[in-house]
C-alpha cells in the first residue's frame, strides 16, 4: 500500500509536469490573479481490508483551475496529467464563469491510491 504522502505527491509532481501552469495545493498564492490551480484532499474514499488491517487506501480530493482563457489548452493537460496517475480516476464536476473575478472556473473530483 502507497503511504499517503506517496498518493499525494503523484498528484503534486503530475501537476508540476504541465508547462505554463501555476498550482498550489489548498490556497493560492495572493500575489497570482489570473491563471491558477488549486488542489487538495479531503477525505478517504474507498478502502480495502486484508488480514485485519488496511490493504489500500483510496483518497479523494478537488482540483479548481481559473482562467481567463477560452478553449485553455492546459485544460486537456490536466486532464491527461489526472489520467497519468496510476491508479486514479476523475471527474470534471463543472464549468463556470464567476462574474466577480472575470475567470471561468473548472473543477474536478479525483481519486488516487
Amino acid at each position: 500500500m502507497k503511504s499517503l504522502q506517496q498518493s499525494l505527491m503523484m498528484v503534486r509532481d503530475e501537476l508540476n509536469k504541465i508547462e505554463g501552469a501555476k498550482f498550489f495545493h489548498y490556497q493560492r498564492d495572493p500575489n497570482t490573479k489570473k491563471e491558477y490551480g488549486v488542489w487538495m484532499e479531503y477525505g478517504e474514499g474507498d478502502a480495502f481490508y486484508a488480514d485485519n488491517h488496511k490493504a489500500e487506501q483510496q483518497i479523494s480530493g478537488t482540483l479548481d483551475y481559473y482562467t481567463q482563457i477560452e478553449y485553455n489548452p492546459i485544460l486537456d493537460e490536466i486532464q491527461e496529467a489526472l489520467d497519468r496517475i496510476d491508479p486514479g480516476g476523475w471527474t470534471l464536476e463543472s464549468v463556470q464563469y464567476e462574474d466577480e473575478t472575470d475567470l471561468i472556473h473548472y473543477e474536478w473530483t479525483f481519486t488516487v491510491r
